[in-house]
């Protein structure tokens, strides 16, 4: 664990998310005088970096023999310390210009960025963004009248983001206009399920999820409850036009034929479909999907399924957790275009430990081969939650590497298949700080995943596990969550759909 000091508590998350992305290696953390901090060791471990806020003047020290700091950017001044036995590096910003408190953030944020840039001699191909969503910016200056010339040039000089990722962002937030401007925003909402099931719990997954095997026998129990809530819900949203359903987990379709038809027998009975855009269910892996499975959502009008191999090398298959073979994602994807199915996601995920450049050229190949109608390309993410957490704290973490070499292969394999790029996000320690993006042949897109991304549209949540954001007029945006137990889902039905009661009725 290394320690950041900072003697004000300001701006935690993104010092932390810049430190992070400049050492993916060390887990850190960000102390100030308010922190509670209950385990001593970390209290009185000393920092390794360290920031103190003084008036308009921003002071930070690196103490570190490993690197040779370098100053190239105007606008920090360095100094020399005298203590050569802490080899300390200090850089120092003064404000004369920023007094909103929005324009001083990120002010601090490119003479932080700056600072560590140069210590490592390292760009970060999204610069100094620390949010999930750095396409909203693009977005929302689009919005505001701005052109692609006077956006590229806020992000280059504003937040050192590359001129690669600028024309990735400004490409998908120009699609994601077109696409997003047939829905319904104020008068409208869309749907998400949450099954949370799975055949077993992946190496790299912090979703909420159960394995099915143990749970079996509680899963009607579960579908009461949902079934109650979707009542409720339908009720309250009565007036307001139902967009898309997305329904996620875990994995749905580790229910059996036979739930999932109870499933969407209930939830077209309740709930207006006849202005439904898109129907998504993540089929997902392919030892949950068989052909009954996909005739039943065939049947009720599912639109749009994935079926996700992650990767198409066995041995990481068997590494990461999935009790299939390649053979039987190729099978799974064959069945459904079979059934009738003619939108067809594939997720695949970009540095899974071990996997080299020639597994995801590989990978690419096959899913050429299957030309699916869309193509997601994750960069993998270490999640506390996840196993693949500890796995590398007892592998090391350059067990996994994603690369921006392997970044385009998958870009390269998705333009081969004629997809363009259309959603796009990022989440906390990514390998090689990359982003997750979603390509798609022209009207396949998934619409759900760019207003996941874009909070334009109230999205009601049902399940345990489950957020619900409501979207206001005025751009505010509140949630209210399901808890995530399956059983106390089950038995506090009631009170979660007084929680959501309580938000949309406001």
């Amino acid at each position: 664990m290394q320690i950041i000091k900072s003697n004000k508590a300001q701006y935690e998350y993104d010092i932390h998310a810049l430190v992070k992305a400049f050492y993916p290696e060390w887990e850190w953390k960000v102390l100030t005088p308010e922190s509670v901090v209950r385990d001593k060791k970390i209290r009185e471990t000393a920092p390794v970096m360290e920031l103190e806020f003084r008036d308009n003047e921003v002071k930070l020290t690196i103490f570190s023999s490993l690197h040779k700091l370098k100053n190239t950017h105007e606008s920090i001044q360095r100094e020399e310390n005298n203590d050569a036995a802490d080899e300390a590096q200090i850089y120092t910003w003064c404000n004369t210009e920023q007094t909103e408190p929005a324009e001083y953030k990120n002010a601090f944020k490119r003479f932080l960025y700056t600072a560590l840039q140069e210590e490592m001699g390292i760009s970060l191909p999204w610069g100094n963004l620390t949010g999930i969503r750095p396409t909203k910016i693009a977005m929302t200056m689009l919005e505001n009248g701005a052109n692609e010339r006077e956006v590229a040039a806020y992000l280059r000089e504003k937040h050192f983001v590359s001129e690669e990722k600028i024309e990735l962002g400004i490409e998908i937030a120009q699609r994601e206009r077109v696409i997003l401007s047939r829905l319904h925003y104020e008068d409208g909402y869309s749907l998400y399920i949450g099954i949370p099931f799975c055949p077993t719990t992946c190496l790299y997954c912090s979703f909420t999820s159960y394995p099915i095997g143990v749970w079996r026998e509680r899963v009607s129990d579960y579908l009461t409850a949902l079934e109650r809530e979707m009542e409720a819900m339908a009720e309250m949203y009565r007036d307001k036009i139902l967009d898309t359903v997305y329904i996620g987990g875990g994995t749905p379709t580790s229910l059996s034929a036979e739930e999932l038809d109870r499933l969407f027998t209930k939830l077209k009975s309740t709930f207006d479909f006849r202005s439904v855009q898109e129907f998504t269910v993540e089929a997902g892996r392919a030892d949950s999907i068989t052909e009954d499975k996909l005739r039943v959502l065939y049947r009720h009008g599912v639109t749009r399924i994935s079926v996700n191999p992650q990767t198409m090398k066995q041995e990481t298959l068997k590494l990461i957790g999935r009790q299939h073979t390649v053979e039987q994602v190729v099978d799974a994807f064959r069945m459904a275009r079979k059934v009738g199915f003619d939108n067809i996601n594939m997720d695949i995920i970009l540095g899974l430990p071990g996997e080299t450049k020639e597994d995801v050229e590989a990978t690419i190949e096959s899913i050429l081969a299957m030309t699916p109608d869309s193509l997601t390309v994750h960069s993998l993410a270490v999640k506390r939650a996840s196993g693949l957490h500890k796995w590398i704290e007892e592998n090391g973490i350059t067990a996994y590497n994603n690369t921006e070499e392997t970044m385009r292969i998958a870009a390269d394999g998705a333009r081969a298949m004629a997809m363009e790029p259309y959603y796009l996000y990022r989440q906390k320690n990514m390998s090689g700080n990359f982003e997750n993006v979603g390509y798609s042949v022209k009207d396949k897109y998934g619409i759900y995943n760019i207003l996941i991304m874009e909070e334009m549209q109230t999205i009601v949540a049902l399940g345990a596990g489950s957020i619900t954001k409501r979207v206001f007029p005025d751009g505010r945006i509140e949630r209210c969550d399901n808890v995530k137990e399956v059983a106390q889902y089950i038995d506090r039905i009631e009170e979660m759909i007084e929680r959501k009661r309580f938000l949309l009725s406001e």
